[in-house]
């Protein structure tokens, strides 16, 4: 087979693939979802929604703002917390900010209506029992202010509610040195004459993300998530939210917003039933929580409710450690069951030998391509085979160029003379395509690349090469890999082929950087695994 055809069909394979990924994203399978839509006494729309059973609460919400914000400040962050209900506000990550050398942190939760982000929890009350606190009422704090301090590893953050009943609530924080990880506990103090029976709720609000960069070339996703123990990973748009409700089951499990490194999420205690659910309210805002199943705290006892708050960079080590499944929030999509040990290798590479991003990127490309040896070299093998055909193949084409289905019987027959497979030199690389693919996500998701420098020039692997010095040898290793390669007979094709290392480096000035140091390293490791495969295995034999 002429080498354009198998160029060709292996860029239409990739893009191909890709572009299916892309209309997952937008058209794929939506979860199974319940749609209801359900308004309080005053026309407000409910977050916490009905499920037409009696003991289930009716919860508006509401835009209010408290006087009253704590601030805290720990290793890992600097947040607010709103006195009115405990909501989690203004959460800014310590270590990551949003342009390298600048001091701006990235910031998670965001009180400002333009990038709304709230973490919310309460208690919902089942029957005649006690109203206790929700997300809108307002708490007590003895502070203002909380430090976490050197040589403390917790600071612990308790806001308190009192009712003339004889039931106490109060809402401890708990944030841990070095975790991305804030411990909830809702403890209710029931001194009071009757029982109280009530349920846990956790939820967050937020408008739709855009990062704002706009890069046509990589595309990530923004949106809501839940896992459950059935469904596993499943992934909600704001455009799903806004058509339907989601409403599922599940013991343990978690539910999340996420977008392109970061992510935060609810997760409840594994051992729980829990209701998960989806819910658009006004002004294009969305919520996505669970609630549990209703407990009773008898008369002059207590109880304690308790979760988890992961908010933090998509590290996966340590989102495995929190929770079943949520190192999935690292997307690599249907090709997972290969992205995940790619990571693996990638991380090790660099915690292990080299402590350097770029070098590690490199190590697994190299690691890839001996993998793949043998394929490669069954590959370059049969190109060689149809490099030294290519002046014969020549004379058939001029000799019956005007019919072009004798052409095409003649050298089938020169392949059969010659003892060559047309596919020997397409079909061991296309094997090869989705560890490629999945390489890619790796670098694109991997949130550990983020501002991390190679050397010299290029002090940012997430983002484009600022003087364009690697896309540039990028097409040049294509070119030289291009002349070993044996060249298509048709001078139009020929002319395509030519033309393919200038389009490649103009696609490749706007990649990441990361990106196009595995291409110009695998690229150049191809050129000389070519060479010594045709000049000293081939040439022998």
């Amino acid at each position: 087979m002429e080498n354009i055809r198998f160029v060709l069909i292996v860029i239409l394979a990739m893009i191909s693939i890709m572009l299916w990924e892309a209309w997952q994203v937008d058209y794929g399978p939506k979860p199974t979802v319940i749609a209801e839509t359900t308004i309080d006494s005053n026309g407000n729309p409910i977050t916490i929604e009905s499920d037409n059973n009696p003991d289930t609460a009716e919860l508006p919400f509401s835009e209010n703002v408290a006087d009253n914000i704590i601030t805290v400040t720990t290793d890992v962050y600097q947040l607010e917390i709103d006195t009115q209900g405990g909501t989690l506000r203004n959460l800014d990550l310590q270590d990551y900010t949003v342009i390298k050398g600048e001091d701006a942190k990235i910031r998670l939760f965001n009180s400002s209506a333009e990038k709304l982000f709230l973490g919310q929890s309460g208690l919902l009350t089942s029957g005649q029992s006690t109203n206790l606190p929700n997300h809108n009422t307002e708490l007590i704090s003895a502070q203002t202010s909380y430090q976490l301090k050197e040589g403390e590893d917790t600071l612990t953050v308790p806001l308190t509610w009192t009712d003339s009943s004889g039931i106490s609530y109060t809402k401890t924080y708990t944030f841990t040195r070095g975790r991305y990880v804030i411990d909830l506990e809702q403890k209710v103090d029931n001194q009071s004459a009757n029982d109280w029976t009530g349920r846990q709720y956790t939820q967050l609000l937020r408008v739709p993300y855009s990062d704002g960069k706009g890069n046509t070339f990589i595309r990530t996703f923004a949106g809501a998530v839940v896992y459950t123990e059935e469904e596993k990973y499943q992934k909600i748009d704001f455009e799903d939210m806004a058509e339907e409700d989601l409403k599922v089951k599940s013991v343990g499990g978690w539910s999340a917003m996420i977008q392109h490194y970061f992510a935060t999420a609810w997760v409840p205690p594994a051992a729980n039933e829990e209701h998960y659910f989806t819910k658009e309210l006004s002004n294009q805002r969305f919520v996505i929580g669970s609630y549990s199943n209703p407990e009773t705290v008898a008369a002059n006892s207590s109880t304690i409710f308790k979760s988890q708050l992961f908010t933090g960079p998509k590290i996966q080590p340590m989102m495995e450690a929190v929770a079943p499944g949520l190192e999935l929030t690292v997307d690599y999509s249907w090709l997972t069951i290969i992205g995940k040990p790619i990571y693996a290798l990638l991380n090790w590479i660099h915690d292990n030998v080299v402590n350097n991003w770029g070098f590690a990127i490199m190590g697994v490309t190299l690691c890839i391509k001996a993998l793949f040896f043998p394929l490669s070299a069954a590959s370059y093998k049969s190109m060689a085979k149809m490099r030294k055909l290519q002046p014969r193949l020549a004379q058939l084409k001029e000799s019956y160029g005007e019919d072009r289905q004798r052409f095409n019987q003649e050298m089938m027959g020169l392949y059969r003379k010659e003892k060559v497979n047309p596919m020997g030199g397409c079909l061991p690389i296309m094997v090869q395509i989705p560890v490629f693919i999945s390489l890619y996500w790796v670098l694109i998701e991997t949130v550990e690349l983020r501002q991390a420098p190679f050397i010299l020039w290029i002090h940012d692997l997430s983002v484009k090469d600022p003087y364009f010095v690697l896309p540039v040898i990028m097409g040049i290793t294509m070119f030289l890999q291009q002349r070993l390669n044996p060249a298509p007979v048709d001078p139009l094709q020929a002319k395509i082929m030519r033309m393919f290392p200038i389009v490649f480096t103009v696609f490749f000035l706007f990649f990441p950087a990361g990106l196009v140091l595995y291409w110009v390293t695998n690229n150049t490791l191809s050129i000389m695994q070519q060479w010594y495969i045709t000049n000293k295995i081939v040439g022998k034999e």
